[in-house]
């Protein structure tokens, strides 16, 4: 009985060295790394770990009026944190597309189309994002 225990053993600390040998020599892509580090960091930008802690109301219905948007700087609704996730995602678009659009050099009209779109997506999300600040400071 020992001996087939210890062939059980041996074997399954084969198989967990082999799974941990794959799992530490694993190279995920660029691609992929940079799609999360943007995710998280839009996350926290827009107030994800603040939503998390405290666990706000998604919106307020007062006085025969929704407000998505809290009227101070020191709290937020969950609505909030959905607005600046989306306005970043949207200056961000801008940014890469702009970067996209150096690659066009052979193809001018292209190019310039792709700056200008990109360039009105990156204004568009800041001009929001200082509206929704200063909605929001009064």
């Amino acid at each position: 009985m020992s001996d087939k225990f210890k062939k059980q053993a041996s074997s399954l600390s084969f198989s967990l060295s082999r799974w941990f040998r794959k799992i530490s020599t694993a190279k995920p892509s660029a691609l992929i790394i940079t799609i999360l580090t943007l995710g998280v960091t839009i996350f926290l930008f827009g107030g994800g770990l603040y939503d998390i802690i405290v666990a706000p109301l998604p919106a307020l219905y007062y006085g025969g009026r929704f407000y998505f948007l809290y009227p101070a700087l020191d709290t937020q609704f969950t609505f909030d944190t959905v607005i600046s996730g989306i306005l970043y995602v949207t200056g961000f678009v801008g940014l890469l597309a702009m970067y996209q659009s150096s690659k066009h050099a052979y193809n001018p009209r292209q190019a310039y189309m792709t700056m200008i779109i990109g360039a009105a997506l990156l204004f568009i999300a800041y001009l929001f994002l200082e509206y929704f600040i200063n909605l929001k400071t009064g």
